[in-house]
């Protein structure tokens, strides 16, 4: 229904920053929020960020005040800004886009291949 491309991510010391890029492809459905959900091993996937076609944001706990995403008009494009990254934050960061299904009344995610995240401490 949508693809997703992410950029960014690599290696970085922990303390240092990186950014997150994702650009969504046209879709029929109302895109209801665009984020980034983050997985490491042997845990599950969880919410990084997420922003709603209004532009509320909500944030994970583990973010405290860290991450800022941020997104272009018509929430085509997605950013997050990591800063102040520590080596519990490495995994795969996946773009996220929740579209509503209009005939069915429903929402459902979609997600990018992802992007690998890796802090050293």
């Amino acid at each position: 229904q949508v693809d997703l491309v992410e950029s960014g991510g690599g290696s970085v010391q922990a303390g240092g920053s990186l950014r997150l890029s994702c650009a969504r492809s046209l879709t029929r459905w109302p895109v209801l929020s665009m984020g980034w959900f983050r997985q490491s091993p042997g845990k599950q996937r969880e919410l990084v960020a997420r922003i709603s076609v209004d532009g509320e944001t909500d944030y994970g706990d583990f973010v405290k005040g860290r991450f800022t995403i941020t997104s272009g008009n018509a929430r085509t494009t997605v950013s997050l800004q990591m800063d102040n990254l520590s080596p519990e934050d490495s995994g795969v960061y996946y773009c996220n886009a929740q579209l509503e299904n209009t005939w069915e009344g429903t929402a459902s995610d979609y997600f990018g291949q992802g992007t690998q995240v890796t802090v050293s401490s």
